[in-house]
């Protein structure tokens, strides 16, 4: 009998998921999913105007391999990434590669920096609770890991002095954060940088939801890694940014660009080139039309955002749940796993989730010990809010 030849696993997260909701619709359910990940709809009208356009060129250059350039789309990489950054970026030591997403070039940064063919390194990365797949690329490279401590308890913002390994050589981290929403202000990245530079130690940022930041005034700046980086010559250091998010529903569309210091991208870009035919240059021209020119467009989903995710707290705090940090990005909201629901103990965040979706149709996403709930469905809606004040009501929760 012909088996896997993979090592044996837990399971995707996300599939597990998928199964109970499937179980449950079986049984008559009807699913309210606070679990999706992705904007509802399509791109931004903008963006899909500019590549639709593009895509009907006769020129070569827009349908040829882009490689680890954009012939198709000239200076993609710097003039994307310059859209995320306040500061101007033009005369400082930076390279630029842009990318086709971000996903497909995570397992590309632990090899970028030696961690291949049995020479292992150790690597932290942000996936405790937090997106899994750092932590799954360093599980089949084989590399050493470790998760950075984020909770409740230091507002989901790992102190570096104290927490990095030393035997640590890169490390991986993600702001704005999925799943608690938390974000880095330039005070907290020089505390970064500082570490890191003096200890050796590459670092990376995912900054996928760089462009759903809701800064308030008043409050100390948040920015990119890139904004603070620049100043430390030292530094060996990437980020990366993705138009999946800040183009509304940009997720298949597969654009991004890594910016960071010259020998940490070049590396990037020797793999990438080795392995990567590049993105579609028509698809990021219309990325680089909206960034550039429709920052009313991507405001407005910011607000949509930022609006739902003031009622949904509204919601789950009125009907017992305790926040696990106040998100101030992105369209997710991170929950306390109570200690009691629908009149017996929960074991774990999985099994409050199980016991959700069964008895009520609310699903969310697991990360013990904490509950994901996104707003990217339409909360606002009469049925949606009433199913949810119905459903937490009846699991009358506590902790």
């Amino acid at each position: 009998m012909l088996k896997s030849q993979l090592p044996e696993g837990g399971g995707n997260l996300f599939q597990n998921i998928k199964a109970m909701c499937l179980e449950a619709e079986q049984s008559g359910v009807k699913l309210w999913r606070l679990s999706i990940g992705q904007p509802k709809g399509p791109a931004l009208l903008s963006a899909r105007q500019a590549a639709a356009q593009t895509i009907m060129s006769d020129e070569e250059r827009v349908h040829e391999y882009q490689d680890n350039g954009s012939p198709g789309c000239l200076d993609f990489a710097s003039r994307f990434v310059q859209a995320h950054v306040k500061r101007a970026l033009q005369g400082h030591k930076i390279a630029f590669l842009p990318t086709p997403g971000t996903k497909s070039m995570l397992g590309l940064i632990p090899m970028a920096c030696g961690g291949f063919s049995g020479r292992r390194i150790k690597v932290a990365t942000m996936t405790a609770p937090g997106y899994p797949t750092p932590a799954v690329w360093t599980k089949y490279l084989d590399n050493g890991h470790c998760a950075l401590p984020t909770n409740s308890q230091n507002q989901f913002l790992f102190e570096p002095t104290k927490k990095i390994d030393r035997e640590v050589k890169l490390a991986m981290a993600n702001y704005p954060h999925n799943p608690s929403g938390q974000v880095a202000t330039r005070k907290y990245w020089e505390e970064i940088c500082e570490f890191c530079e003096r200890a050796g130690i590459r670092l990376f940022n995912d900054a996928a939801y760089a462009m759903l930041v809701y800064q308030q005034e008043g409050e100390e700046q948040i920015c990119p890694l890139t904004e603070v980086a620049v100043d430390y010559p030292e530094l060996s250091w990437a980020e990366a940014f993705s138009a999946s998010k800040a183009i509304a529903n940009g997720t298949g569309w597969r654009i991004g660009a890594i910016c960071g210091s010259p020998d940490f991208v070049g590396d990037i870009a020797t793999i990438k080139g080795e392995t990567d035919s590049g993105f579609n240059a028509a698809l990021a021209t219309g990325v680089l039309y909206a960034v550039e020119h429709d920052q009313a467009g991507i405001a407005a989903c910011r607000r949509q955002y930022e609006t739902r995710i003031h009622l949904l707290i509204v919601y789950l705090e009125s009907s017992g749940m305790q926040l696990a940090v106040k998100p101030k990005a992105g369209f997710f909201t991170l929950w306390k796993v109570p200690r009691v629901a629908f009149g017996q103990s929960v074991i774990n965040a999985e099994h409050f989730n199980r016991l959700m979706i069964a008895e009520t149709g609310i699903v969310g996403v697991h990360f013990h010990p904490y509950i994901r709930y996104a707003v990217t469905s339409p909360i606002e809606e009469i049925d949606f809010k009433q199913a949810i004040d119905e459903g937490f009501a009846k699991a009358k929760v506590s902790y």
